[in-house]
């Protein structure tokens, strides 16, 4: 399927920022997330892509099109930022209808359009009100519906739940996942927030340094994230380099990784040298080996507990290398782990993702030097 939106090559130099050969495409009716580091370029890539930003090299299609010069009235996208940008002396119908009016619709249409938008919002009980009465929330979606009246081809947000509370932004995920699908838009959402990706992405691009590393689904990408920047970007702590010593009749790859060895049901030549990665919240923890269907067993010592939130992150060391398994409160609480204690790390052969393939390379992990012994106190483990 030919691409709705696609970036191809794209260059723009702002001095502290930059694209780099940027280059993307997005199916039509697609949700696409846009990560990366801070200052990585994706705001620029949004104001480019409108038409803010003349590029000094690359293109930028819509339905095949090159639309790169053409000015950004033309190009049939929307927009909404962090700070909403909303007319502090309009009220809401007016702000909604803003765009509308400047195009010379009849009354009739900007009132029924605005009216269905604001109502598929929620909002369309506010639309006499004044912008400064409204919640954040509430100015969020009068900024959202501003931008989909126009009917726009491409919908794009730039980090437009950032500045909502948590039940405010899962709100807003529910509302819009609903709203994008009914209307059939195709959006490119900027955002730090992880979670944005898992609700709504059905495309995911990784952006650093200007340039565009890796693209593809949510789970493709998080599972098997190249070696690198999206690899410690997106958290793949525990990457192992090793070699493929066979595949059995089951469809398990039998892989060494310094003294260890791990099953994978991904699959590379046997004799490869290779980069696996098991991410830490698919790690088990126990003190005897656990029953049942996980095919990797490595026992190894805690030299670390970490509270983070509701979760546990406790750092293992064995055979000269570390795990890091994150696993929850309870579960930490119910084993009584404590460093010092011996503890066996598990995990399936679907966890251990076979992420990169190698040349000449020795069989070794990758890992951070071992951390000293950090006791968590129990009070954080027992609350």
């Amino acid at each position: 399927m030919m691409a709705l939106l696609e970036i191809r090559d794209l260059y723009v130099d702002l001095g502290e920022f930059s694209l780099r050969g940027a280059s993307l495409a997005v199916e039509k009716g697609k949700y696409c997330c846009l990560i990366g580091d801070s200052g990585a370029g994706k705001s620029i890539l949004l104001e480019t892509i409108i038409g803010s930003f003349n590029p000094l090299r690359g293109q930028i299609l819509l339905h095949g099109q090159d639309i790169t010069k053409w000015s950004p009235e033309r190009r049939k996208m929307g927009i909404v930022y962090q700070d909403y940008m909303l007319f502090p002396h309009l009220n809401i119908f007016d702000n909604i209808a803003f765009g509308m009016k400047l195009q010379k619709m009849s009354r009739k249409q900007v009132k029924t359009k605005v009216c269905d938008i604001s109502a598929r919002l929620g909002i369309e009980n506010l639309l006499h009100r004044d912008i400064n009465t409204l919640s954040g929330g509430e100015q969020q979606r009068a900024a959202l519906a501003r931008a989909l009246v126009a009917d726009p081809k491409v919908l794009l947000l730039d980090e437009a739940f950032s500045a909502l509370d948590v039940a405010s932004r899962e709100r807003m995920r529910s509302l819009l996942r609903q709203l994008v699908k009914d209307l059939d838009v195709t959006v490119l959402h900027v955002t730090h927030d992880m979670e944005d990706v898992w609700a709504l992405a059905d495309q995911v691009a990784v952006l650093h340094d200007g340039q565009i590393l890796q693209t593809g689904s949510p789970e493709h990408v998080f599972n098997c994230p190249r070696p690198g920047f999206v690899a410690h970007f997106l958290g793949a702590r525990n990457i192992l380099q090793g070699r493929v010593l066979d595949c059995d009749p089951s469809g398990l790859t039998h892989i060494e990784a310094g003294k260890a060895r791990f099953y994978s049901i991904d699959h590379a030549p046997v004799g490869q040298q290779i980069l696996v990665s098991v991410r830490p919240e698919e790690l088990g923890l126990a003190r005897e080996q656990p029953r049942g269907t996980l095919r990797n067993h490595l026992p190894a010592e805690i030299v670390r507990m970490e509270r983070r939130g509701p979760l546990v992150w406790v750092t293992g060391q064995a055979d000269g290398f570390c795990l890091q398994a994150a696993v929850t409160v309870m579960g930490a609480r119910e084993q009584d782990l404590k460093p010092g204690d011996t503890a066996i790390f598990s995990f399936s052969a679907t966890s251990l993702r076979i992420i990169e393939q190698q040349k000449n390379a020795p069989s070794r992990i990758l890992q951070d030097p071992p951390m000293a012994p950090r006791i968590i106190p129990q009070a954080l483990v027992a609350d």
